[in-house]
Parts: C-alpha cells; sequence; structure tokens
C-alpha cells in the first residue's frame, strides 16, 4: 500500500469515531458529579431521562470510539513495510504524534487560566506532573498513553503476524477474548484471580494476551484471513454490534439509580474498552465498515480524517464551554431535553473542532501541532 492511496473506509471511521468521542465526553454532562462536568471518581444521574439518553448516547453509540481507533492504527501499521526497521518506524509514528501532544499538554496546562476554568496552583501542579501524567483538564489524553504502548509493541509482534497462520492468530484471539472477562471476575468473583495479588498486582495469567494487543492482533486477523464476502461481514457486524451495544447501554441503565451517588467504576462497569461486550460492538461496527467499497470518498470526509487527530487534541477547550450553556446549571432540567442536549454538545464541539483545526492546518509547519 503506498502512503499516498487513502483505505476510504478507514477516513469514515476516524470521522465517526472522532466525533463518537465527542458524544461521550458530551454525555459524561449528565452523570458526572463533580464540578468539571465530567466523570470523575463519583457519578449521579438526575432522573430517568438522563439515565436512558446517557445508556443510549455514551454506552450503545459511543463505546466503540477507542478500540476502533486502535484496530485502525493495527490495520494500517501491521505488518511492518518491507526493509522498515524499529527504529525508523518509531521515528516515523513518534514525530507524528508526540510533538502535538506535547503542545497540547502545555495549553491544556495554561490556556484555561485565561477563562477562569483553573488557578494558578492547579496550573504549576499540572506542569510539575506532566512528565507522568496528563493534566487534569485534558483527562482524554489517558489514550495516547495505550496508543504510544501500542506503537512500542508493533516491531515486536509483527515478525509473528507476518509469518503466522490463521489458525494461530485465531488461537491467540481465543486467549484475548477470555482475557476480557478478567474485569468482571476480579470485581464480582474474586479479586486474587489466576495470581493477581497485592504483591503482584498488574501481571496475572493472560496480562500479556490482554489489553489493546488484542485489538491489534484482531485487525491482522480480519485484514489478512477473513474472506467472508460483503453480505456476510455486514450481517455478522451487524448482529454482533446490535448485541454488544445493547448490552453495554443496559449495563449502565442497570447500575445507574437515579437520585443516587455511585462510585463510577460501579457504574460504568461494562464499559471498559478491553470487555467482552464492547469488544463485540467494535468488532461488529468494524466488519460494516469494511463493507464501504468506494474508491473514493467525499471530500469533506477525506478532510475530516486528516483532521482528526487535531480535533481529538483539541475537543475539551470546546466541549468544556458549550456544554455548560446547555446544561444551565442543572443536570435535572436543561437548556433543551437532554436527549436533544447531549447531541447538540458534540455536534457543536465537533464544528468548532473541524474549523480550528482547518485553519491551524493552514499554517507552515502545521503537522507539528495538529499531527
Amino acid at each position: 500500500m503506498k502512503d499516498n492511496k487513502r483505505i476510504v473506509f478507514v477516513d469514515y471511521i476516524r470521522v465517526i469515531a472522532c466525533f463518537l468521542v465527542m458524544l461521550v465526553h458530551a454525555s459524561e454532562n449528565f452523570y458526572g458529579a463533580d464540578s468539571s462536568g465530567l466523570a470523575g471518581n463519583v457519578s449521579m444521574l438526575a432522573n430517568e431521562a438522563n439515565r436512558v439518553s446517557v445508556a443510549f448516547y455514551d454506552g450503545f453509540l459511543g463505546r466503540i470510539s477507542v478500540p476502533i481507533f486502535m484496530i485502525v492504527s493495527a490495520f494500517l501499521l501491521v505488518p511492518l513495510k518491507s526493509g522498515e526497521t524499529m527504529f525508523s518506524f518509531y521515528k516515523r509514528r513518534f514525530l507524528r504524534i508526540l510533538p502535538p501532544m506535547i503542545i497540547f499538554m502545555f495549553l491544556y496546562t495554561f490556556l484555561p487560566l485565561l477563562w477562569g476554568q483553573m488557578t494558578w496552583e492547579q496550573s504549576l501542579n499540572d506542569l510539575k506532573m506532566m512528565p507522568f501524567t496528563f493534566p487534569s483538564m485534558c483527562g482524554h489524553f489517558w489514550f495516547m498513553y495505550p496508543l504510544i504502548s501500542l506503537y512500542l509493541i508493533i516491531p515486536v509482534v509483527s515478525p509473528w503476524l507476518e509469518k503466522s497462520a490463521a489458525k494461530e492468530e485465531k488461537l491467540f484471539l481465543v486467549f484475548f477474548v477470555l482475557s476480557t472477562f478478567v474485569p468482571w471476575l476480579v470485581r464480582f468473583v474474586n479479586a486474587d484471580l489466576w495470581g493477581w495479588c497485592f504483591w503482584n498486582p498488574y501481571f496475572g495469567m493472560l496480562y500479556y494476551c490482554s489489553g489493546y494487543l488484542g485489538y491489534l492482533v484482531l485487525a491482522h486477523y480480519i485484514r489478512f484471513h477473513l474472506k467472508w464476502d460483503r453480505s456476510k461481514r455486514f450481517n455478522v457486524g451487524l448482529i454482533c454490534f446490535l448485541l454488544g451495544a445493547a448490552f453495554t447501554a443496559w449495563a449502565f441503565w442497570w447500575a445507574g439509580v437515579p437520585g443516587q451517588l455511585i462510585e463510577t467504576p460501579m457504574l460504568e462497569w461494562s464499559w471498559e474498552f478491553c470487555t467482552p461486550n464492547v469488544l463485540l460492538t467494535t468488532y461488529g461496527a468494524f466488519l460494516m465498515f469494511t463493507c464501504i467499497e468506494k474508491k473514493e470518498a467525499p471530500g469533506w470526509i477525506t478532510t475530516l480524517a486528516k483532521l482528526s487527530f487535531g480535533m481529538y487534541l483539541m475537543h475539551l477547550f470546546f466541549l468544556s464551554n458549550i456544554a455548560p450553556v446547555f446544561v444551565n446549571g442543572d443536570q435535572a432540567n436543561p437548556l433543551i431535553p437532554v436527549y436533544l442536549a447531549i447531541p447538540c454538545i458534540a455536534v457543536l464541539t465537533f464544528i468548532c473542532c473541524a474549523v480550528t483545526s482547518k485553519l491551524i492546518s493552514l499554517i507552515p509547519g502545521s503537522k507539528w501541532i495538529i499531527g
């Protein structure tokens, strides 16, 4: 595949997944219990309307946004190009994502001071902790660290994937699927599961077959070994998506009793990105996207796909100022009904990010700012 040849369905994924990230964060304004508007350690749903709307927008639709980005990265990058070394791969990928990431970390550390969203004390503390974690105003940057980790491991697993047979990758994917049950087993059965314990809190059985590495192998398997025709991919994809998304939405609705303070991890017990239902939903959505077989996407889709990384980086600047207008100081009685408020916040944020990213892209050297 040549660098200048775009895969049309991947561009559609980038645009839609970017919007879904904003939809997720718009939804958080209607169950977060802290002053930021986003979901912190504790959550509360004001009423049944919020419960249903968040379950639909954030659970049913939005949960695929992160893992499907991971699948796209792996789909495009694995295996490595012929003759590409580990060092050349790292140089190419990290020069694309690290400068914009670092620039925006500084922007999130200081720019909100201009409109009173943070104090100097908070800014200086964020600056001090920047080598270790993301600034407090850009919680969405958590995603960058797993993405970096995925890039680090790609040259390691690429030689195996290049030579592996379909049945070998299937076997690994079985282990990966089993690993997605671990969060539930730890939460509901036994915290000391398969070697996890306080003196070994991270590296229990299946650890090395778990996480976003599984999505990487899944992407490679779909691209090189899945030989289904378009009709079967769509039908299987639709069934998987509906089943997974329905469970994900129901699980939030079931846990979210209106008017009660709930620990966010308990409310979002099925929303972790490496759980069986989210895996099933993401797999189904990706299969359906592969059914887009156009030779060329509309120009606006291609443009937005190229801008999607920058849009992701900046979107909380806009969303954190747009959302309070719709929430209107009362999650139970927003400016417009919650089922309209959530998509309106997301759409307005998306438009602002698209316009801003496009304007920045016209500046020489803009790749260092928005990728």
